[in-house]
């Protein structure tokens, strides 16, 4: 097993149709502490979000957060907490193409904010006629999942239905997290995938320049905490204002 390239033959267990139903709600459940410890959402939201928000926090007015492929929901419910300890008046949707996660994210009630069991391309495709967007878009641990033509579906997607910024967040490949995860995710991994499908997704998430070289003109991509990588979108941002990004900007594979 090397890490020195993306293993993009692997597929996490719990991605499987047929897949166990208890583990994978288990899973599902158990991601709310692993996300806790490892997600960095505090920082993002602190460092990325508020600043990009202080005209709503002074008018009032409503932010709308859209987590794409949002499984148990737990991100979300983090991230309109910690906006809404800001003093911000926030509405967030979940969505996810998986029934089975919005079932389980349903499980807590929170109110404010809604899931529904839909892609984002989907979304952005009945954009014109319902005219909805969000003010932030985010992800959690999603890019590594995409193929090519995939990824670039997604992020076209996501940067349409950004009125602000769009921020995916995702795990940057190393032997150290590899190794550290190996052992964190012991105390929570029986009876789920966690371990298994987490070393997994270390070994086929991106370093910082390999994403870089994939994104289209006007995303920026860069490190955030140990073993985190984000991919940032401004809407409106001009193409070519990638800080990082493909020799070309092509965004090809």
């Amino acid at each position: 097993m090397t890490l020195a390239r993306r293993d993009t033959e692997l597929r996490e267990l719990m991605d499987a149709d047929d897949c166990d139903p208890v583990r994978l709600d288990r899973t599902l459940r158990r991601f709310t502490v692993i996300n806790q410890l490892v997600g960095g959402w505090a920082t993002v939201v602190r460092r990325e979000v508020l600043t990009r928000l202080d005209d709503a926090r002074r008018t009032g007015a409503t932010v709308r957060v859209l987590d794409v492929g949002c499984g148990g929901g737990d991100v979300l419910r983090g991230v309109v907490a910690r906006l809404r300890r800001h003093g911000l008046h926030v509405e967030g949707v979940g969505i996810d193409p998986d029934p089975r996660a919005i079932a389980v994210a349903t499980r807590i009630e929170s109110p404010g904010i809604t899931y529904r069991a839909v892609h984002a391309e989907e979304l952005a495709t009945a954009m014109p006629a319902s005219g909805e967007t969000f003010d932030l878009v985010i992800s959690n641990h999603v890019l590594h999942h995409l193929t090519g033509p995939q990824r670039r579906s997604f992020l076209a997607a996501t940067a349409s239905l950004a009125s602000r910024v769009v921020i995916h967040s995702d795990i940057r490949r190393g032997r150290l997290a590899y190794m550290l995860y190996a052992l964190l995710a012991i105390p929570f991994a029986r009876g789920t995938f966690l371990r298994v499908d987490g070393l997994r997704s270390i070994r086929r998430s991106y370093r910082a320049g390999e994403l870089a070289e994939v994104v289209p003109r006007g995303w920026r991509v860069r490190p955030s905490r140990p073993f985190r990588l984000l991919a940032v979108y401004e809407a409106g941002s001009a193409p070519g204002r990638s800080s990082q990004r493909g020799r070309d900007g092509s965004g090809r594979d």
